[in-house]
């Protein structure tokens, strides 16, 4: 099936694409929904050296025939594809969120495999609207208000989003006008979900404009990286890094860079002593690892032993706990 012709819109993405991922192919995470058939449609349009990959998480009774769809649509037009399972089945809490993680996981693995320098998602202006309303909703503190960043590492790879200044319309737009099918999610409708609240609050309040709020993320995202260059200068300047421990100087630091600094230790112990459980995120609430330390006692988070002498606290592998 040949692509329509949609010149400005694949100069537009052939543009932020090559801004992002810099040099080599790059890998697209198309699910058979309309954002991202709209960014194969592109990529299509393109002609540039792209793979793709559709990831089955098993859920969904239609998502084997989902990525049968876009399977066949890259044969069509001379693209490598990969359909990717998990090993297991997802389930338990937060079923997003695990899924999430499974997915990125096999795309990095795939990434790799094929000599991507990069996996690009659909994301765009709705999605990073949504983003910000839904972690405002949670009390999310400056890297989370900062919403969905355009270039991220995850699992070692780079994950950029080349249509994070796109509308959904647009793309709606620019699939059907490529003659491409695509397949809505009914997960996207389900009212059980945090994200679909909060896109329905945008559908049905004309005053919450998308646009507007995806420009706040972006202003809020400028100055967290700012934080960031700071918060790198102050770990070379306040940490003492041992094999498996860090100590950190924090007399007369702010609340917010004693907040980065504790979360950047946590996270160094355990990279050196090999903790892999529990989860320990980026943006790990550690406020009460603060009040205890302020207090001069001692806690343990992630596995990792916090303690405190006067200004400097020190952070080691938490000692196993005794059974029986």
């Amino acid at each position: 099936m040949p692509i329509a012709p949609d010149a400005p819109a694949i100069v537009r993405f052939a543009a932020d694409l090559a801004r992002l991922s810099g040099e080599g192919p790059v890998l697209l995470a198309v699910s058979g929904g309309p954002d991202s058939m709209a960014m194969l449609a592109l990529a299509i349009g393109m002609r540039a050296g792209v793979t793709v990959a559709t990831v089955d998480h098993g859920l969904r009774a239609d998502a084997a025939a989902e990525a049968a769809m876009v399977a066949a649509i890259c044969a069509d037009h001379g693209l490598a594809h990969a359909t990717l399972r998990p090993a297991g089945s997802i389930e338990g809490a937060s079923l997003q969120a695990r899924a999430r993680q499974a997915r990125y996981a096999l795309l990095a693995d795939h990434a790799r495999s094929v000599g991507a320098a990069a996996i690009a998602t659909a994301h765009h202006v709705d999605d990073q609207a949504e983003t910000l309303l839904m972690r405002a909703g949670r009390g999310a503190g400056l890297s989370g208000m900062a919403g969905i960043r355009s270039r991220v590492v995850i699992e070692g790879v780079p994950v950029i989003r080349p249509l994070l200044d796109w509308r959904r319309a647009e793309l709606r737009g620019v699939v059907r006008r490529a003659g491409l099918r695509f397949v809505d999610d009914p997960a996207n409708a389900d009212p059980r979900h945090d994200r679909t609240r909060y896109r329905r609050l945008l559908e049905e309040n004309e005053w919450l404009d998308p646009l507007r709020l995806a420009h706040t993320a972006g202003a809020l995202a400028e100055a967290d990286s700012d934080v960031r260059t700071m918060t790198d200068w102050l770990w070379r300047e306040r940490a003492t890094p041992g094999d498996t421990e860090v100590t950190l100087a924090v007399d007369d630091l702010p609340r917010e860079w004693r907040r980065r600094l504790v979360r950047r230790a946590v996270a160094a112990v355990r990279i050196a002593a090999g903790i892999d459980a529990p989860e320990w995120p980026e943006s790990a609430d550690v406020e009460s690892v603060l009040a205890m330390l302020s207090e001069g006692r001692q806690t343990t988070r992630g596995g990792v032993l916090a303690s405190a002498r006067g200004p400097n606290w020190r952070f080691r592998p938490a000692p196993a706990r005794r059974t029986g």
